[in-house]
């Protein structure tokens, strides 16, 4: 017989003891190729969550899937494809990236309040296989929005992977 334990939330710790400096510029902000992706993570009222933490994983622009190491030094480092972003007071992430080949951004979501973390996908604009409403909006100046919403009528849709 197995007992079971109940879950523990995560965080709210990340500002704290997950962020470094870096950790959003998967590229230099503002080097040749680079784009922004950025938006806001919002709860179920549509309020700002301040002490969210996204991940992202990406393929690099010829649609390859890096297998570095070093995630955690970023300057003069290979691309590695991955990255972190701690939401500021407003619900604010953002990252510097390059647009990937393959036409979407693995992202993972971390929050206060959640038993697990939360997966879901960020497509390019445009792209033929985006998943409803998935799709990031360019903005005039190129950078990419899209705005995670955690719960209530605009809930981002998450996805589901097995346990192994």
């Amino acid at each position: 017989m197995t007992d079971t334990t109940p879950g523990q939330t995560v965080g709210p710790f990340f500002h704290h003891a997950l962020a470094y400096p870096g950790d959003a510029e998967l590229v230099p902000f503002g080097s040749a190729g680079s784009v922004v992706l950025h938006g806001h993570v919002r709860d179920g009222a549509g309020d700002p969550v301040p002490d969210a933490m996204i991940e992202i994983r990406q393929s690099d622009a010829a649609g390859t899937v890096p297998r570095e190491t070093g995630s955690l030094r970023r300057r003069g480092a290979a691309f590695t494809g991955w990255g972190r972003s701690c939401t500021d007071a407003a619900g604010h992430y953002w990252f510097s990236t390059i647009e990937p080949g393959l036409p979407f951004f693995a992202v993972t979501i971390f929050a206060r309040g959640l038993l697990d973390r939360l997966f879901t996908r960020i497509y390019l604009p445009g792209a033929a296989d985006a998943l409803d409403g998935l799709e990031a909006v360019r903005e005039d100046d190129g950078r990419l929005r899209f705005d995670i919403h955690l719960q209530g009528p605009s809930q981002t849709a998450f996805l589901r992977y097995p346990r192994t």
